[in-house]
């Protein structure tokens, strides 16, 4: 069996480590070493651990984009879509141990000079809120109404994930999936 190119390695690693324990407590040397490749090819593939983390962050909002477009194109209700969104953080949670949001994660231990991750997390987010955006679109009263709407639908989602891992439940999930039903649901019916 022939092993994967080093860079896949790199990134599988990375994405493993910094899922399980968090961006800033892993080291370059460990994820090199469980990569099973080269200092060099590390550095061939990736200038910095900062570099690797912008990959692993692209790699996650590429899949999430994926799900997000499904989603849009499927036939049905928009209400129905936006809560089959929010039934997704369940699984994603107890796949992932309840670690929740990577990027929301990585958020908590970068700083302002990040600059590129930063960017990966504030562009990510923001693909969140105009998925929201889009499907209230179909149903609120107005543009600015489909904007107020898909905030709080967003700030929900984001809560229920924060909680959900803080408290290592899937209630708060559960909860919120109902309440962004029951706030869908009175918007269209007004």
């Amino acid at each position: 069996m022939r092993k994967t190119g080093a860079r896949d390695r790199l990134l599988e690693t990375a994405t493993r480590l910094f899922q399980e324990r968090g961006f800033s407590e892993v080291g370059i040397n460990e994820i090199i070493e469980k990569a099973e490749t080269a200092k060099a090819s590390f550095y061939q593939h990736f200038k910095s651990k900062t570099d690797l983390c912008e990959a692993w962050l692209q790699t996650i909002h590429e899949r999430s984009e994926e799900i997000r477009s499904e989603i849009l194109d499927s036939a049905g209700d928009p209400v129905d879509k936006i809560v089959s969104y929010f039934e997704g953080i369940e699984p994603f949670l107890k796949a992932n141990d309840f670690r929740g949001c990577p990027y929301s994660n990585t958020a908590a231990v970068v700083d302002s000079g990040c600059c590129g991750i930063r960017g990966k997390i504030e562009s990510h987010k923001d693909s969140i809120r105009q998925f929201f955006r889009q499907l209230t679109g179909e149903f609120a009263r107005s543009g600015e109404r489909a904007s107020q709407l898909a905030d709080q639908l967003f700030l929900l989602f984001s809560g229920a994930t924060s909680e959900s891992q803080n408290l290592r439940a899937t209630w708060p999930a559960r909860t919120a999936c109902r309440a962004a039903r029951e706030i869908c649901e009175a918007e269209r019916d007004r």
